[in-house]
């Protein structure tokens, strides 16, 4: 009986997981590039707000170069958060495009 509970735990976990969804082998980079450098500030989904940063699925690839690349934002852009602690990641510019097909693939 025991063991019938925890089957029927599991497949209720399963269940509400879904599917994965599949990534390009460009957002697979991404997701990379984001693990590695972004979830810090910002949190693991980014459709989700973090500790710091704000959500940012669905961000255009001009935001992503001159805030990221260059700590800047673009022309008449309002912040969703009015904090300076994100710095320029000028290492980053190769994985821009990347990480603009992760979080545009990776939405809900």
């Amino acid at each position: 009986m025991r063991l019938l509970g925890m089957l029927g735990s599991l497949l209720l976990f399963a269940a509400a997981c879904g599917e994965p969804q599949e990534l390009s082998e460009a957002a697979q980079r991404g997701r990379a590039v984001w693990v590695a450098n972004c979830t810090a500030c910002h949190a693991s989904d980014p459709a989700k707000a973090g500790a710091l940063g704000p959500d940012v699925a669905g961000s255009s690839r001009e935001l992503l170069e001159l805030r990221v690349v260059r700590g800047e934002y673009p022309p008449g852009y309002t912040p969703k958060r009015s904090t300076t602690a994100m710095v320029a990641l000028p290492h980053l510019a190769d994985s821009i495009d990347d990480l603009y097909a992760f979080l545009n693939e990776a939405q809900p």
